[in-house]
C-alpha cells in the first residue's frame, strides 16, 4: 500500500511539474510574442519619426528659400528707392545751383547798375 501511495504521490508530483512546465512554456511564448510586437511597433515609430523629420527639414528649407527671396526683393526695392532719392537729390541740387547762379547774376547786374548810376 505504501508503494502504491508513493507511486501515486510521485505520479501526482510529476503531473504537477509537467503542468507547471507547460504553463511556463506558454508564458515564455507569450512574452516572446509580446517582445516581437513591441519591437515591430518601435521600428514603425522610428521610421515614422524619421519621415516626419525629413518632411520638417524639407519644409524648413523651403521657408528659408522663400525668406531669402523676400529679402532679395526687399533689397532690390531699397536700392530702387535709394537710386530714386539720389536722382531727386541731384535734380534738386542742379535746380538749386541754377537758382543760385540766377540770383548771383541778378545781384551782379544790380551792383553794375548801381555803380553805373553813380
Amino acid at each position: 500500500m505504501k508503494k502504491v501511495f508513493l507511486a501515486v504521490l510521485a505520479l501526482s508530483m510529476t503531473a504537477s511539474v509537467l503542468t507547471s512546465c507547460k504553463e511556463a512554456e506558454k508564458k515564455a511564448e507569450d512574452a516572446a510574442e509580446a517582445t516581437e510586437n513591441a519591437l515591430e511597433e518601435a521600428g514603425e515609430n522610428i521610421k515614422e519619426a524619421g519621415e516626419d523629420l525629413k518632411d520638417a527639414a524639407k519644409e524648413a528649407g523651403e521657408e528659408m528659400k522663400e525668406a531669402g527671396e523676400e529679402m532679395k526683393e526687399a533689397g532690390e526695392k531699397a536700392m530702387d528707392s535709394i537710386k530714386k532719392a539720389g536722382e531727386n537729390l541731384k535734380e534738386g541740387a542742379e535746380k538749386l545751383g541754377e537758382d543760385a547762379k540766377d540770383a548771383a547774376n541778378k545781384v551782379a547786374k544790380d551792383v553794375e547798375a548801381a555803380t553805373d548810376d553813380n
